[in-house]
């Protein structure tokens, strides 16, 4: 396997405070009052030992690729327009607004409570369940909040919890792979992603990475469908939100008081 290749500046937090590791811990879950400070101190990362079973963990938000094809041969391909494409159709077909990802069965993670503008939902029955890179069932669904639709696809590599091991390749060119996969192995990215297993795995033991992690965008310029940013544009104008609600797509943006009120105490249960 090849060794990840970093595309962040962050460097090992060693000579971080406990004051500043916990402010990023509880950063990183920040659910209206849920995962606070304490809960964060709790978890196994503030260990010592954290450093020596994980020597390429980091206490700071860093994340790697799998290798460089993302820069290297990840272009403007026909498999990627294709694949592009697929998941633009899937959307429009099957996953137009947030109503209908409500109804598959996707919930809001973590970062739906920053206030960012955007945020990744998760449908936990399609996390590990053998297919990977289907465009018509993505692990994760990145929304954008002034529109109120899906945006994007975060296709995730796992099985039984555990990171794949190659990630599938979108495409062999002459023998030149595509692999634009990465892996968050910063204690924010590891942390969210022991929380989800713990809640649905009943797992304990806390991560030293997070699986293979792939984005492709709905919209956007084919070369750059695998950014780890959004595209700037985030398509025509907003969507109707697909369910009840008072609220406006048109006026206002779309947060927490939104959601149906089993759904969001049911997210702050899990979070």
């Amino acid at each position: 396997m090849p060794t990840p290749s970093s595309h962040d500046d962050d460097s090992d937090a060693a000579g971080l405070s406990r004051r500043r590791l916990l402010q990023l811990s509880s950063g990183a879950v920040a659910v209206t009052g849920v995962g606070t400070a304490t809960t964060a101190a709790a978890t196994p990362a503030t260990d010592t030992r954290d450093t020596v079973r994980c020597p390429h963990a980091t206490y700071r938000p860093k994340m790697v690729h799998y290798d460089d094809s993302l820069h290297r041969t990840c272009g403007d391909s026909e498999a990627t327009r294709l694949f592009q494409r697929d998941v633009r159709r899937s959307f429009e077909r099957n996953l137009p607004t947030v109503g209908t990802l409500l109804d598959a069965g996707f919930i809001p993670y973590f970062d739906f409570f920053a206030d960012d503008g955007t945020s990744h939902w998760i449908n936990p029955r399609w996390i590990g369940n053998g297919g990977i890179m289907d465009a018509s069932r993505p692990e994760s669904v990145i929304v954008d909040h002034e529109y109120w639709r899906p945006i994007g696809a975060m296709f995730i590599a796992a099985r039984n919890g555990d990171r794949i091991d190659p990630p599938p390749s979108v495409y062999d060119d002459d023998g030149r792979e595509c692999r634009p996969w990465h892996t968050h192995v910063g204690f924010p990215g590891r942390y969210a992603w022991w929380k989800y297993r713990l809640v649905y795995d009943d797992y304990i033991r806390f991560p030293c990475d997070t699986p293979w992690m792939m984005h492709v965008w709905r919209y956007g310029d084919p070369a750059r469908a695998y950014d780890h940013a959004p595209p700037a544009d985030g398509g025509p104008p907003a969507e109707p939100a697909g369910f009840d609600t008072d609220a406006d797509p048109r006026e206002e943006t779309l947060a927490p008081e939104h959601l149906p009120d089993a759904l969001r105490e049911q997210v702050e249960r899990l979070w």
